[in-house]
């Protein structure tokens, strides 16, 4: 599969080990230059995949083909040459004025045009590309190219291109400036286009700074609102941070006289009001004060500076006039008082404001200076005062204005600010300014809705004022519960009718205060009783009956109270004051208490106590509960025991009975006397005695509660004699306190409730079981009678008698169930027969089966069949007919109809390993499976294995093989063993039964017949191939062979391995795909399993790339002679360098020469050094300059030192040839001309370039008198040579025939050169006159006219043409060919 992440694939092979593979795209090109020798156009594939794929490594090839499209005319095919050309290596200045110098053929495209074309279509234009073809299209207005290749991104933007299209167009060149990063360009391009908010952003962007200050200086002039943006954007710099000097900016602009300007920009950057700005706050507000002082006061009114110097600033506005913001500024006293002068100049609200700033002892003396300089200034003073009152204080505001008699002043102040304020004072003093102005309304609200002031202090006031309306002090008194006060203030002052205004409109409540004061100052009982008729049900009863009462004139209240009654009025305290006056006059007071339902009897109870107490019962029994405990106090106190025991009697309360009747309570016994003997006596209601009686019982008194009981049953009418529930009381109350009159209660009484006597009786508190049961007998109920004889008084003896004596059968099934739980179950058997109950049979089965009475249990279920219809009757009576060896009766009971559960029996049996009668009761159910078991278990194999055959079961199958192995019942055994084999996973333990018994043969021959069936599966084959292995080897290989497609490999060849059969494993390994296992295998196990050839096959398809190297020592160990042929093989397959250095190690290198051989046509360093460490060895001198020609990736400088010390002459050549190849022209030479090689030396001379080597050589020759090698040098090297050094040499040594043929091989050249130079100035001349001929019709010398139809591809419709210009001559030209006659010199003497 593809891998993202590499971008090769990913496979995996059988082992599941997984491998990435990736193309090594560096090495192509090289490889098939170098590998592929045998493909002639190997050169043209390697160029095609360089080209398409972009391929590095291919330079030269490039070059190659561009060279000679180039030189063959075909421009379009070299331009297109350079543009495929990945790495750029092509792409030079040298290219662009290559294709510039030629001259396009008439009718065609200049060259030129096809190379931008070219780069256009299949990329973008380098920096000097770029340059290169824009500026003829400038020239020619061409934006719409410009603006599309922008577009496109086909060039490379620089700051000089942008300074080439900036006199195209401005946003081109801003374009281009921006990708350049020319930021200075950058900025003058948004300021030429008045973007000044974009200079900011890229400043930020970019992080760059620059030299603002002058750019603002030269704007000013020019364009004052530009530079004003431009200021304010460059304040606002990136993340707060301003990008230039603000007080350069202000100081730029106020050279201009731009206060407007510096103004707008000063309010911009001080908004954020920091303190490190306050000297130019002060430097704008003083500007504008002093030449705009409107603009100053809109400044100021703004509030937007704080940190400027306040007393210089208010001393300018002082003198600009402004007082109000001079004022504001101050803020010294002497300064301030000046200033408050001119208060009549400014507004309210400024002084109000100022006052905001001023001290609070300040503020105070100021506001005095106000009312003290002019009277008329109390409104301002007052506004100041009610604003600032919480900083200077109200009292001494107060206090400031009641010095200067103003209570107007207090008045005002307080009135404004009451509503808000809780201090007393405050409310006090501005009821007291309000009621000296008069505003007696304003006097009435605040003491009738004020909750703040002190009520005795303006109480007090009040009285002393003696105001002609007392309203205010009638609510003051009022409100705060001052009536006593208010009543004798009123009645003294004469002022009746405000009393009784106050009692009949304020409120009524407090009538009874107000009665109470009157009756203290003695008034006239007249008026106190036309006041409440006045007031009449508005005033409360009980305060005023609780006031008259104090004073002891409750009579006086008489008239009153019975006009309420008339009205018809039930409250209780106007009945108990009725109730009091009827007991003080004696008028038939206890008539009143009976009849009258709405008074208290609590209250007035307790009134009567002391006066009458017979009194006091009659209102407190009229209560009926609600004064239970006052009732039996005040009885018990006087002795009215018998009242006392005929209310307990008729009021039936639990409550009470348990008050009266607590063992606490020494009047108990007078009680309870008096209850027995008169109350009871007189009593006819049952439910009066009923409750009495539990009112005795709940108080645990049941000596007197069974004596009452007696005389109450024994002694009364018939009504009570037979009540059932005095009955049971009675008997109860027995049980639990007198046991021994129990059983003759019982016997003597007859309507009782039985049951519940007996279960109480019986119970674990009192343990009476022979009471309960003659309770039971008497009444008939025997079961209850049995259940007591067998769990109260466990005799069953006793219950056997009573059961017989009965004869019922449900007796007889309780006491079989008691038997059965005492483990009598032949005896439980029987009396459950008698019952015939079957209802227990379970139980019966398990005690049966516990005790194994299974005779008895044949009895019983033979019974229960015939009552119940239940599976586990059957099935147990299968089981005990099993158990009692009564097989013929069973065989009959499991024919005939049933529902017994014969597969549980039969498991059972056949557990507990009655396989005889587990037989009968499998055949019955054809279980074969079991009925097998059964035979196996008996000894009847033939019958077991017609049964297994039945069952088909494989399980059936092995038991029953088991079974006849063991008994060596082997044509048995091999019948079942048929049907098991088939199964794969029954067959290994098959195979592990036969061998635990030793039946090695057996087992062979089983699995070798089993074969031959059509259910043979790959495990018989496998597990048949493990036997040989293990017990018949020599049957191993054939069988194999045969049968390798069916066989499990790598179970078996864990089975050859454990056996040691490597020969065979290895065949599987092969068979199996796993060729490095079996590549290993032979090599750890070689003398077995080794062969050469089947080894090479192996190894070429292992994956494991260590195994090659394993491969390769295992040779160098044991077969060396063939390790070349090993190498052959793998020579795709491994890494070079690494056999070489395993080999090197072993120290065989010249073993594998001929696989060096082979593989150094890839050029790889280890391999040619080690290729060239043989030869050097072996002094293979021509093998060695091969090698060293053909193959250059190898330490040159390190061989070429060890041979330039070699005893022979050729291996000091190839160390001069290896010097050469490195550029080591000197060395090379220098070893040349010791071993006087001079041939080789001019060769290195003429290599080297280097015309001082040449000199030198020439030097030499000269010097040792060596004219033919002179001559021979001149001839070589001839471009190298200067013509004067050659003759002077030659002229000195007197050499000059020698050097003749270089004279005038020089001479001919020098005339060649001089002519192409004035043709070629000759045509540029021409030129010159043709341009000057049309100079408006100008176009760059290599474009197109528009005439010659459509432009190259990328060019927009855009035409290049133009005469070429002047070829120029190259460098160095080659040695032209010898021209006819020129002189040779010989070879000779060389």
């Amino acid at each position: 599969t593809g891998s993202q992440e590499s971008g090769g694939c990913i496979f995996a092979n059988r082992k599941g080990q997984v491998a990435s593979l990736k193309v090594n795209e560096a090495m192509i090109v090289d490889y098939v230059m170098n590998n592929l020798v045998q493909v002639s156009n190997r050169q043209d594939i390697a160029f095609t995949l360089a080209r398409r794929f972009g391929l590095p490594g291919a330079d030269d090839l490039f070059v190659k083909r561009f060279n000679q499209l180039f030189m063959s005319g075909d421009y379009k095919g070299a331009a297109t040459v350079v543009a495929q050309c990945k790495s750029g290596y092509l792409r030079t200045p040298q290219t662009v004025e290559q294709f510039k110098s030629v001259q396009a053929p008439p009718g065609q495209s200049s060259p030129i045009l096809y190379y931008f074309s070219s780069l256009l279509e299949h990329g973008k234009l380098t920096a000097s590309e770029s340059l290169e073809l824009l500026r003829p299209v400038v020239q020619q207005q061409r934006k719409e190219l410009v603006e599309k290749w922008l577009k496109q991104d086909k060039l490379e933007c620089t700051e000089e291109l942008g300074d080439v299209v900036q006199q195209l167009d401005t946003s081109f060149a801003l374009s281009i400036y921006l990708r350049a990063g020319a930021h200075q360009k950058v900025i003058g391009c948004f300021i030429a286009q008045g973007q000044f908010d974009s200079i900011t952003a890229y400043v930020k962007k970019v992080e760059y700074q620059a030299d603002y200050s002058t750019l603002l200086q030269s704007m000013v002039t020019v364009n004052p609102d530009g530079a004003t943006i431009f200021a304010k954007s460059l304040l606002d710099g990136p993340e707060g941070k301003p990008l230039i000097d603000i007080t350069q900016v202000v100081k730029v602009f106020m050279e201009h006289n731009k206060l407007q300007e510096t103004t707008s920009i000063l309010l911009e950057a001080l908004k954020d009001n920091k303190p490190e700005h306050a000297q130019l706050q002060t430097q704008l507000l003083a500007m504008n004060l002093q030449q705009a002082p409107k603009v100053a006061e809109a400044i100021l009114q703004m509030n937007l500076f704080t940190h400027y110097d306040h007393q210089y600033i208010g001393q300018l506005c002082e003198k600009a006039g402004l007082m109000q913001w001079a004022l504001e500024h101050y803020t010294d006293k002497a300064d301030v008082k000046r200033a408050m002068l001119n208060a009549n100049l400014m507004t309210p609200e400024a002084l109000i404001r100022f006052f905001g700033r001023l001290p609070p002892d300040t503020s105070l003396e100021c506001l005095a200076d106000l009312m003290r300089h002019n009277r008329q200034n109390l409104n301002v003073v007052v506004q100041v005062a009610i604003k600032y009152h919480e900083q200077i204080g109200v009292l001494k505001i107060v206090d400031m204005f009641e010095n200067f008699a103003s209570s107007e002043g207090v008045f005002y102040l307080l009135g404004a600010i009451l509503s808000t304020s809780t201090d007393p004072d405050v409310h006090f003093k501005y009821i007291q300014a309000a009621s000296r102005c008069g505003n007696m309304q304003e006097v009435e609200r605040v003491c009738r809705e004020s909750s703040s002031y002190d009520p005795v202090k303006v109480k007090e006031f009040l009285k002393e004022a003696k105001l002609p309306d007392p309203r205010p002090l009638i609510y003051v008194c009022d409100l705060h519960n001052f009536v006593d006060e208010l009543t004798e203030y009123l009645y003294r002052s004469s002022l009746m009718k405000y009393i009784e205004v106050y009692v009949a409109k304020v409120n009524p409540t407090k009538c009874p205060d107000v009665v109470g004061t009157l009756i203290d100052l003695d008034c006239s009982e007249d008026f106190i009783k036309s006041l409440l008729q006045t007031v009449r049900a508005t005033c409360p009863v009980e305060p005023l009956v609780a006031e008259a009462e104090k004073r002891n004139r409750l009579r006086l209240l008489l008239p009153w109270l019975e006009a309420r009654v008339a009205e018809g009025s039930q409250d209780p305290a106007l009945h108990n004051a009725l109730a009091k006056i009827c007991i003080d006059t004696n008028r038939d007071p206890e008539a009143f208490l009976k009849t009258n339902a709405f008074y208290d009897s609590a209250t007035v109870g307790k009134y009567c106590e002391d006066r009458d107490p017979h009194l006091a019962y009659a209102a407190y029994k009229r209560a009926w509960g609600t004064c239970d405990e006052q009732l039996v106090a005040v009885t018990n106190r006087n002795g009215l025991f018998r009242l006392q025991a005929r209310y307990l009697v008729e009021r039936q309360s639990p409550e009470l009975w348990e008050l009266v009747l607590n063992p606490e309570n020494n009047y108990r016994r007078s009680v309870i006397d008096q209850v027995v003997s008169t109350a009871l006596p007189e009593c006819s209601s049952p439910e009066e005695i009923s409750a009495t009686v539990k009112a005795f019982i709940s108080a645990d008194l049941p000596n007197e509660l069974i004596e009452l009981l007696e005389k109450i049953v024994f002694h009364k009418s018939a009504d009570f004699s037979k009540n059932r529930n005095l009955q049971n009381l009675l008997v109860l109350t027995a049980i639990k306190a007198d046991k021994t009159r129990v059983m003759d209660y019982i016997n003597r009484l007859d309507t009782y409730d039985g049951p519940e006597i007996a279960k109480v009786a019986a119970g674990d508190s009192y343990c009476l079981y022979e009471e309960a049961f003659i309770i039971y007998k008497k009444i008939g109920m025997n079961c209850e009678a049995m259940d007591i004889l067998l769990t109260k008084v466990k005799s069953i003896e006793r219950a056997q008698e009573f059961a017989a004596r009965c004869n019922d059968s449900a007796v007889w099934s309780k006491l079989g169930r008691a038997q059965l739980e005492g483990g009598q179950v032949p005896e439980a058997t029987d009396a459950m027969l008698k019952a015939e109950d079957a209802s227990e049979y379970a139980n019966v089965i398990q005690a049966a089966k516990e005790g194994a009475k299974y005779e008895e249990l044949v009895q019983y279920l033979l019974m229960a069949r015939n009552k119940a219809k239940d599976q586990l009757i059957d099935t147990e009576l299968v089981y005990a007919y099993a158990k009692t060896e009564r097989l013929t009766e069973m065989e009959e009971f499991v024919s005939g109809t049933n529902t017994a559960n014969i597969q549980g029996v039969g498991d059972r049996l056949y557990d507990e390993q009655a396989f005889k009668a587990a037989k009968i009761l499998y055949q019955s159910i054809s279980n074969n499976s079991r009925l097998a078991s059964c035979h196996v278990h008996l000894g009847e194999y033939t019958q077991a294995v017609e049964a297994a055959r039945k069952a088909s079961n494989p399980k059936t199958w092995k038991e029953v093989n088991v079974a006849c192995v063991k008994a060596q019942q082997f044509r048995c055994a091999e019948i079942a063993a048929m049907y098991i084999i088939i199964h794969p996973d029954h067959l290994e333990e098959l195979i592990s039964q036969y061998e635990k018994q030793g039946c090695f043969e057996e087992l062979m021959h089983l699995l070798d017949n089993g074969l031959n069936s059509d259910r043979a599966h790959i495990g018989m084959y496998t597990e048949l191939a493990t036997l040989y292995a293990k017990y018949k080897p020599e049957k191993l290989m054939d069988f194999i062979k045969l049968n390798v497609v069916k066989l499990n490999i790598p179970k078996l060849i864990q089975a050859c391995e454990r056996h040691f059969h490597w020969e065979h494993a290895v065949y599987l390994y092969t068979q199996y795909d796993e060729f490095d296992s079996a590549a290993s295998t032979m090599m750890t196990h070689s003398p077995t399993s080794f062969a050469h050839d089947q080894f090479i096959m192996i190894v070429q398809k292992a994956s494991n790339m260590e195994l090659y190297y394993r491969a390769i020592q295992f040779y160098l160990d044991e077969q060396p002679m063939l390790l070349n042929s090993l190498l052959s093989a793998l020579v795709s397959k491994v890494d070079h360098a690494r056999v070489v250095q395993q080999v090197r190690k072993a120290g065989h290198l010249s073993l594998i020469l001929p696989y060096l051989k082979n593989v150094q046509s890839q050029n790889i360093a280890v391999v040619n050094e080690a290729a060239n460490e043989i030869y050097e060895e072996a002094e293979q001198c021509e093998d060695l300059r091969q090698s060293i020609e053909d193959f250059e990736d190898f330490d040159q400088i390190a061989l070429a030192q060890r041979l330039e010390k070699h005893e022979l002459v050729e291996m000091r050549r190839i160390a001069a040839l290896v010097y050469k190849k490195n550029k080591r022209f000197k060395q090379s030479m220098e070893l040349s001309k010791g071993d006087e090689m001079f041939q080789d030396a001019m060769q290195t001379a003429l290599a080297s370039g280097n015309a001082e080597l040449t000199e030198g050589l020439l030097r030499f020759f000269v010097d040792s008198g060596r004219r033919e090698c002179f001559a021979a040098c001149l001839y070589t090297c001839y471009d190298l040579t200067r013509s004067d050094l050659a003759i002077e040499l030659a002229w000195r040594s007197g050499m000059m025939d020698f050097a003749m043929p270089f004279i005038i091989q020089r001479l001919r050249d020098n005339e060649d050169k001089i002519e192409l130079l004035m043709k070629k100035s000759q045509k540029k001349e021409e030129a010159e006159e043709k341009e000057k001929s049309a100079p408006n019709d100008f176009v760059p010398d290599y474009f197109m006219p528009a005439a010659l139809g459509n432009g190259m591809p990328g060019f927009g419709n855009l035409a290049i043409t133009g005469p070429s210009p002047m070829q120029q001559p190259p460098l160095q030209s080659p040695m032209p060919p010898m021209q006819p006659g020129m002189m040779r010199m010989p070879a000779q003497g060389f």
